[in-house]
């Protein structure tokens, strides 16, 4: 079977497997922490035990790199309506260098709602082959967005398609899983026989990238996972479940790696922070994420969540595409579900969007 069946085949396994769910199922509470949360709470930790000096000049090893804020397609009522949220972009890129810019596609892409009254954070992992209209472009797999303008571009088709109030991104780039599973000491992760099938492809890739030798898994079982392994477990993505179950393995090796880091001394936080930070790029100041400490410091994640809610698999020119079903239906579920709004109506930029898709693609 060629790549394109097999995608198609998972994703109608995956979208079966999702609808036959509950809703109670779907809403159940998973511990999906990014990497960039770990390092916020070790830096929080780390200031109450260093010291704001020592942290704000550790915090400059960041790559800052501001956003046109008037570029990022914001609309007014949405703005309006999402000023109790402070709502932040979290991409995890496939750069192998520590490159932040164009030319990288964003594996990973999370948005952290943070509500500013009550400090609860809720988490929605976006799908990476959602199709979406990427601003001043057209229509294509939300992943390209930054890989053809960075950050800026990613997160105006986020708010373009969402209708949201992202002004914020933190980006972690490839080889940071690596780097922090290995500073943490390594995570224990079970690894079932039809992943063992796969995870040894993406480990000898990762050693090639990073220049490690870490060894194979050859029987099912659990392990302690180096960074390499635990980045290759992460990725694969061709079992049972397709891309939703890559997803579902990212949450478990993040929630693992903060499960190990809220057990760090403080000499160690300080090692770990110092091995990340240069692997992030932001448009947050030092000063905006060290005021995070409060909110990080009683972090309530009250809820995350996958989304589209309800997509379909279709091939458009011999490309595979998550197609929302429908856009306008989903972004009225999301902000039911995100911001509490009952009886959400989505913006016309919104019903445009959704509008093309349909006559695009006939998925309605």
């Amino acid at each position: 079977m060629n790549t394109n069946g097999r995608r198609m085949k998972e994703n109608k396994s995956y979208n079966n497997e999702k609808n036959n769910k509950s809703k109670s199922k779907k809403r159940k509470v998973l511990k999906i922490i990014l990497i960039i949360f770990i390092v916020l709470v070790v830096i929080v930790a780390a200031v109450a035990a260093a010291g704001f000096t020592y942290i704000y000049s550790m915090l400059g090893k960041m790559d800052q790199e501001e956003i046109n804020l008037n570029a990022i397609s914001i609309d007014e009522a949405v703005a309006d309506e999402l000023s109790e949220y402070r709502n932040i972009a979290l991409f995890g890129i496939d750069s192998r260098e520590d490159d932040y810019g164009r030319g990288n596609r964003s594996d990973c892409i999370i948005i952290a709602s943070i509500n500013k009254k009550t400090n609860d954070v809720r988490l929605v992992s976006v799908y990476r082959d959602t199709y979406l209209l990427l601003t001043g472009r057209s229509l294509d797999k939300v992943t390209h967005a930054y890989s053809y303008g960075g950050a800026e571009l990613a997160v105006s088709t986020l708010n373009a398609n969402l209708d949201l109030n992202i002004q914020e991104y933190v980006t972690v780039n490839f080889d940071a899983v690596v780097d922090a599973v290995d500073a943490l000491g390594g995570i224990t992760m079970p690894i079932t026989s039809d992943e063992v099938k796969y995870i040894n492809s993406y480990i000898d890739e990762n050693n090639r990238v990073t220049g490690h030798n870490s060894s194979h898994i050859t029987t099912a079982g659990t392990y302690k996972l180096d960074g390499v392994q635990a980045l290759a477990y992460s990725r694969i993505r061709y079992t049972s479940g397709g891309d939703y179950k890559r997803t579902e393995r990212m949450r478990d090796v993040l929630e693992a790696m903060l499960k190990k880091a809220k057990s760090l001394s403080v000499s160690e936080l300080v090692n770990f922070v110092n091995i990340m930070l240069p692997k992030i790029s932001t448009n947050i100041s030092s000063t905006d994420i060290i005021g995070l400490a409060p909110t990080l410091m009683n972090i309530n994640v009250s809820e995350s969540k996958g989304w589209p809610e309800e997509t379909q698999g279709s091939m458009i020119g011999g490309v595979y595409y998550g197609v929302p079903v429908n856009l306008e239906d989903n972004v009225e579920t999301l902000h039911k579900e995100l911001f509490d709004q009952e009886d959400y109506t989505c913006s016309e930029t919104v019903k445009d969007i959704s509008k093309q898709i349909i006559n695009k693609t006939g998925v309605q």
